[in-house]
């Protein structure tokens, strides 16, 4: 029996190249899935009309277009991928699930898409270490509420529990590498770095170095497909409270790799050393980076010591380490130099077209 799949932020680098590599398989459990992606503006909707999929124009603040959304396809499956935060969207779409499951009589899924950062010091983790295997969620509840992706978090366990919906919360770490998507095919933090830097002729780093977990696009999508299949596949796998999931494949030394694009940009004549400076302030680097202040040091300086678990039981294997990331980063300069034409939407709000 084939399903009904809905894909936020289609036009996005990660819901863009998730759905990208969705359309191409031609065999496996993926063929049989009935695709529909969301996207945000009439300019989007047409980039992503070439692919054989239901394109949806539609805002995801709006409780009612939400639900008429998702139970007029008669969606089975949510893949989240807009936005880490806005709790009242999320608990439209899984409300919208809870009804679409009473109707039907088959079971409903939620796949939401969050960043690792919020599991280090910097992000508000009071714990240390921590692997997926943990009682996160319970941990979750005894910190201060007041983050808004760790509060969005807790409601999709509480209100996929509510409402009968299967619920998956993948903390997608620093992602680096050129995507398939129609629209967006680029990242916002490594992209931001360098073009910030070609704009300023200097490389800037932290005052503290962050060793952040990372994976590259291909290794992620493939984590969401893997993930994909087991739910069509009917396995039983970790989901509600014990359905956090760590995509983590390596860490990235953040002052080397600030050096190696000092050194690459350098090599190219768009910057005019090849050594880093050291940003004067956070507020300085947020202004200038384009990033929220609020969020700058823990995207600038986290490092967060995550333990994936679970996502390699699954049988994920993720093909990029730490050295091909290193060595790559003369690749991400020319992806920006190629692709850099699409204004980054990660902090933007959902409902708008800019």
């Amino acid at each position: 029996m084939s399903q009904n799949i809905l894909i936020t932020g289609a036009a996005g680098f990660i819901g863009g190249s998730l759905l990208a590599e969705l359309v191409s398989r031609q065999n496996g459990p993926i063929k049989t899935l009935n695709i529909s992606a969301i996207v945000r503006s009439e300019e989007q909707a047409q980039a992503l009309a070439k692919l054989d999929v239901n394109v949806i124009q539609a805002d995801l603040k709006d409780e009612k277009s939400m639900s008429e959304v998702i139970l007029r396809n008669e969606i089975d499956i949510v893949v989240h991928t807009a936005s880490s935060r806005f709790p009242t969207m999320v608990s439209y779409m899984i409300k919208a699930l809870g009804q679409r499951r009473q109707v039907s009589g088959k079971e409903t899924y939620f796949i939401h898409s969050s960043v690792s950062t919020i599991f280090s010091e910097e992000g508000g983790w009071p714990y240390g270490e921590v692997r997926d295997t943990d009682p996160i969620f319970a941990k979750e509840k005894e910190i201060a509420r007041g983050h808004p992706v760790r509060d969005t978090e807790i409601l999709i366990v509480e209100e996929s529990k509510a409402q009968g919906v299967t619920s998956f919360i993948l903390a997608v770490p620093t992602t680096y590498g050129r995507g398939r998507g129609e629209w967006r095919k680029l990242s916002v933090n490594m992209p931001a770095y360098i073009r910030t830097s070609i704009a300023q002729k200097a490389v800037y780093k932290f005052e503290v170095d962050g060793h952040p977990p990372a994976t590259h696009i291909s290794d992620l999508v493939a984590f969401y497909v893997l993930l994909i299949e087991k739910i069509l596949q009917k396995e039983q796998i970790p989901s509600g409270e014990q359905g956090y999931y760590f995509v983590t494949a390596h860490k990235a030394p953040w002052w080397a790799v600030m050096q190696r694009v000092a050194e690459a940009l350098y090599a190219r004549g768009l910057v005019d050393e090849p050594q880093t400076r050291v940003w004067p302030s956070y507020d300085v680097a947020a202004d200038t980076l384009g990033f929220p202040r609020i969020f700058m040091k823990a995207i600038g300086t986290s490092s967060g010591d995550l333990v994936a678990v679970k996502s390699y039981r699954l049988g994920w294997q993720p093909k990029w380490d730490e050295e091909r990331f290193l060595n790559s980063v003369d690749d991400e300069i020319q992806s920006v130099l190629d692709l850099d034409t699409v204004k980054p939407s990660l902090f933007a709000d959902p409902a708008s077209t800019s």
